[in-house]
């Protein structure tokens, strides 16, 4: 039985879970036994993720889009797998790097700790990106995108903000 996980990052409607559902049919899950979060992979605890775990049996098959839909996290991706394999499930990535790996072999075992690597070192690059554009931000007088207040309810300029002060 194939058993289908898709994840996007964002809850908010900016994302959507369309594409990676219809990969998932193409690819043989019944769309009844796709399983879906809307939250970010760095989160171990995901309610869809865990449902499709208990779903899954023997000889069975988990099939993801990509690698990075499963998790951000090393150590998560890497349990996660263990979890598999002690479960005799098979582990398809039907896209991007990962494609066609078979984690009942040494090399597929291989091959997927150099791409969960890869996906948390994405993961640690973005978070580095965020932070350094917050900082720049912040010392441009804003904080998350929006321009502090002042004591009086009126907005301080943010250096560089096309000359506005806010008033």
């Amino acid at each position: 039985m194939l058993i289908g996980y898709a994840r996007v990052s964002k809850n908010d409607g900016t994302q959507s879970l369309d594409l990676q559902k219809a990969a998932l049919s193409e690819a043989g899950v019944k769309s009844d036994d796709i399983y879906e979060n809307l939250e970010s992979g760095k989160n171990d605890d995901r309610p869809g993720l865990n449902a499709a775990l208990k779903a899954i049996r023997n000889g069975d098959t988990l099939v993801v889009w990509k690698i990075d839909r499963l998790g951000r996290s090393l150590s998560h991706l890497v349990a996660t797998i263990q979890n598999l394999n002690f479960k005799g499930v098979q582990l398809r990535i039907l896209t991007g790097q990962g494609a066609a790996l078979d984690t009942t072999t040494a090399s597929g075992k291989f091959i997927f700790g150099i791409f969960a690597a890869l996906a948390e070192f994405e993961r640690e690059l973005i978070i580095e990106r965020t932070k350094a554009g917050l900082n720049a931000a912040r010392a441009r007088g804003r904080s998350d995108g929006a321009p502090f207040n002042d004591d009086r309810g009126k907005n301080k300029a943010c250096n560089g903000c096309h000359g506005k002060t806010g008033n």
